[in-house]
């Protein structure tokens, strides 16, 4: 496939239709809103410098990168706000709390910490919390007390999601069919809020067959992922009609198991893609190997919603903008939406960013 601009996006929609699909209409609950559908930060923002500090518990892939440089994208818009100081952990949850602890022992006004270790953290913010630092864990539903165990806990609603890929599947297998979920570790909180979301959209098609109760785990790690994937053909054969994911890269390693066994890729329903899997979805389009296909994304724009409800606590000013975040619609082969490709950026870069071109790649070319 020969791709000569940055963006390779064979979109069948057009103007305003185009528009109006890509953002589509999900049924969300009343305390969640749309990630492209944030509020204006500058009604925000004070007038005392504030510095935050962002904390990732694995933070070494390009998702993450575009992550960090969406999080100085909307505090620029801010004067008086700086967000120059991002710790990695690796993995590694006592480099995690140290970092916390650390930014709060300096007082910055912000923190921000994505929710890798999910309640196991919840301790260390609850340290962290007050004398002047806004503690603000995001991305995971937690459990704890806003205004005690932390600021306030901006989340991605992976049960809407999950109510959104069963209704996705009974429009493109025509309501009938043989679905799985494909999740993370076992016992993965997240990936069980997937799960509980889907199973409540399919309850309400009962021609669609869950073949697996609990969500196949793959580590979220593309070898164990095709391993997973491979163990499914081996026991399903064919009869496999749809896959839910949690995650684009297994998403991408599952497709390619198939097609290595020589099976038909089924529906596939998938968030946090990659520039590769989109790609892979181009290519199957042109030569007509192109599979039933939901991406929902723009998942790099919510630290921008963690970022409004910080300053909002921070400063003390009414703010309504809903905690729950979920997806747009990146790509849907039932209404022709098809993700933008890239030959000059990387195999992992999630191109769904709320940052506009110019500066989405410069942060590849560093």
């Amino acid at each position: 496939m020969t791709r000569t601009t940055k963006f390779t996006h064979f979109a069948r929609l057009t103007g305003t239709a185009a528009a109006a699909a890509l953002l589509g209409s999900m049924a969300m609950a009343q305390d969640t809103i749309r990630v492209d559908q944030g509020g204006d930060i500058t009604e925000l923002c004070g007038s005392d410098p504030i510095r935050v500090a962002l904390v990732d518990g694995w933070g070494g892939d390009t998702w993450r990168k575009i992550t960090f440089a969406e999080l100085q994208d909307e505090a620029s818009k801010c004067p008086n706000v700086t967000a120059e100081d991002h710790t990695d952990a690796g993995g590694d949850q006592q480099t995690y709390n140290a970092a916390i602890n650390g930014y709060a022992t300096q007082g910055y006004e912000v923190i921000l910490a994505f929710t890798d270790f999910g309640e196991a953290a919840m301790p260390t913010y609850r340290m962290a919390n007050g004398n002047g630092t806004t503690m603000v864990p995001y991305f995971t539903d937690l459990p704890g007390t806003a205004g005690v165990d932390y600021a306030v806990n901006p989340y991605q609603d992976s049960i809407a999601i999950g109510n959104q890929y069963a209704e996705w599947m009974a429009k493109a297998l025509d309501g009938e069919g043989n679905v799985l979920m494909l999740g993370g570790p076992p016992g993965a909180s997240s990936s069980s809020s997937f799960l509980q979301g889907f199973k409540e959209g399919l309850a309400n098609h009962p021609g669609l067959t869950l073949m697996d109760d609990d969500f196949i785990s793959t580590n979220w790690n593309p070898a164990d992922a095709q391993k997973a994937a491979a163990g499914l053909i081996a026991k399903y054969g064919d009869t496999i009609d749809g896959i839910a994911s949690d995650y684009g890269v297994t998403t991408l390693a599952t497709i390619k198991a198939f097609k290595q066994a020589g099976v038909e890729v089924p529906a596939m329903a998938t968030i946090a893609t990659s520039n590769e899997l989109s790609c892979l979805y181009n290519e199957g389009l042109e030569d007509g190997t192109a599979w039933p296909y939901l991406a929902v994304d723009g998942s790099t724009g919510d630290v921008r919603f963690a970022l409004r409800a910080a300053l909002a606590a921070h400063n003390g000013i009414e703010w309504d903008e809903p905690l729950g975040v979920v997806p747009y619609v990146y790509a849907d082969s039932t209404q022709n939406i098809v993700p933008k490709c890239s030959d000059i950026a990387p195999p992992d870069a999630d191109l769904s960013s709320l940052m506009d071109e110019e500066k989405l790649f410069s942060l590849f070319n560093r």
